[in-house]
Order: structure tokens, then C-alpha cells, then sequence
């Protein structure tokens, strides 16, 4: 249904809203069945958390000219949820061995949990995001981000050789001009609305095909590029998401990535490895 026909529209007129269809289809695709009021104080009333003020100089920014988002997330509500997962990411990187922590940019992938969901339901759909979909995104040297850069410039090259030359000409790589959008799931592109509905696919069929989606903004937009003396001036702002075109065009270029370089692409939110794979992968080409 998400993918042929898009979840139906749902208008919500207060801050207190109900249980929205969104947000129970993004809880049963990651997992999350059950919700601890409990918890969730308990980590609240530790107080701050090491990465306090860190939480405290992103969150004021957080989607700042989007109104509807103003309107239903204030930044307490922000800042509560973000410093709760601190304390229950500290202890979730001790017993798996793993450096998750607060990274800029984990505002703007809270953002869309808070606007479709109640607080505690939110929180804990966030932290099972993080901790299963993309830990990597979140280390302190953001290595499943920069695993998904390379990735992009490699599947750009095979999908549009023409366009990745062009932009390689004008020394872009994906390191500079897709940094916020990979690291955001396109997040930081407005509008809103658009984005939930491109979420509502990553979530169903895996975080990883962003990848492939920014990519595909890039295609959508690919004259203007081409023409352009200055394509970081495009770049710096994207067009507005259209996420039924973004999908489509996604699915199709899905089927032209070859086995191998998807595989890496399917693993690079979580898997460590493919930093070396990767590496073998090029030197191959």
C-alpha cells in the first residue's frame, strides 16, 4: 500500500493528537510493541546527560521555518527525548560494544518521530531506529554516514556517468553536497509532510535505499545540474521533496545497481565491515 498508493492523509488540529495510522505502521516496521512509561521518566529525571548542551545547541534549530512542526513539537519536548536516549544510549553502547552518542543532525531524525507520535512513543520508536536501523549514523565519527557517501558517489557513477562526471569536474562529491541529506534520511528537506511520506517507504523497505534516494533528487534535477556553472548553488538547497517521484524513480534505479555494490549499500547503516569491503569493491573497478 505504501509503495502503490501512499498511507492516507491524516489531519491532526491540536498538539495532543491521537494515535495516527503513520505512527502505529512505523512502530510494527521496527518492532516496537510495547512502551514503558516507567523508563522513560526514570531517564528524564537523571537529569543532563554529558551531552546536555550539545542537545541544547541543535534543538532551537530543529525544522525552524516549518510552522505545522512548530506548532505540534516544542523544544522541550525535543530536548526530553534527545537526552533520554543519551542515558539509554550510554548504557546500550557498554553492553554492545558499540560508541553511540548524541551526533548534530539527531534533531532532525527525531523531528519526524515527535510530529507523528506522542512523546513516549516517539522516544522509544527513536531509540529502536537508532539502535537497529543505522547505529553506524550515530558513532562520534559518523562512519555509517561517510560509508553512505562513498556508496552514493559509486552508485551515481553507474546509474548517471554523465552527471557524476559533471559534478566530479566541478571537484562534488557526495562528501560535500549530501552530507545533511544522508545523514537526515532527506529530513532537511522540506516539505515535511512530503518527508513522512518518503519515510513511510524507507521504514517499510529499508533505511539504506536513501541512498539511492538522494540519488534520485539528483536525476529529477539533472538538467538544471548539467547546465549550471555553479551546482553547488542547487545543491545547497534541494528542490522541494516530492516523494511520490523520489520513490518511483528510486524502485527503478533499485534494479540497476549490481549485487555486490547493494549489498554494501543494505549493510552500511550497521555493519563495520563494509569500510574494507568497500575499499576492495573499488580497487576491483
Amino acid at each position: 500500500m505504501i509503495l502503490i498508493e501512499g498511507l492516507p492523509e491524516e489531519v491532526f488540529q491540536h498538539l495532543i493528537r491521537p494515535t495516527s495510522l503513520r505512527s502505529r505502521i512505523w512502530k510494527h516496521f521496527l518492532g516496537v510493541y510495547h512502551v514503558s512509561a516507567n523508563e522513560y521518566v526514570h531517564l528524564i529525571k537523571k537529569g543532563k546527560s554529558c551531552v546536555y548542551d550539545k542537545v541544547r545547541n541543535d534543538t532551537f534549530r530543529t525544522l525552524a521555518t516549518d510552522k505545522k512542526f512548530l506548532e505540534r513539537v516544542n523544544e522541550e519536548m525535543l530536548i526530553r527525548v534527545l537526552n533520554a536516549l543519551a542515558w539509554k544510549m550510554k548504557s546500550f553502547s557498554a553492553c554492545e560494544n558499540q560508541s553511540i552518542t548524541y551526533v548534530q543532525g539527531m534533531n532532525v531524525l527525531a523531528a519526524p518521530f515527535l510530529f507523528t507520535m506522542s512523546e513516549i512513543d516517539a522516544f522509544f520508536s527513536f531509540a529502536t531506529f537508532i539502535q537497529t536501523c543505522c547505529p553506524l549514523y550515530v558513532t562520534p565519527t559518523l562512519q555509517g554516514v561517510h560509508f553512505g557517501l562513498k556508496l552514493l558517489d559509486q552508485c551515481l557513477q553507474i546509474l548517471d556517468p554523465k552527471l557524476f562526471n559533471y559534478l566530479k569536474s566541478k571537484n562534488l562529491t557526495a562528501e560535500i553536497y549530501a552530507l545533511s541529506s544522508v545523514l537526515t534520511l532527506c529530513a532537511c528537506t522540506p516539505p515535511l509532510e512530503q518527508v513522512l511520506k518518503l519515510w513511510d517507504f524507507l521504514l517499510a523497505y529499508g533505511v539504506h535505499l536513501n541512498i539511492l534516494c538522494v540519488i534520485a533528487q539528483l536525476i529529477l534535477m539533472r538538467d538544471q545540474l548539467l547546465e549550471a556553472q555553479s551546482p553547488m548553488k542547487l545543491l545547497r538547497t534541494m528542490p522541494e521533496l516530492n516523494a511520490k517521484s523520489v520513490i518511483n524513480l528510486t524502485v527503478q534505479l533499485v534494479q540497476q545497481i549490481p549485487d555486490k555494490l547493494y549489498d554494501l549499500l543494505v549493510r552500511h547503516p550497521f555493519d563495520p565491515s563494509v569500510e574494507n569491503a568497500l575499499k576492495n569493491f573499488t580497487k576491483k573497478k
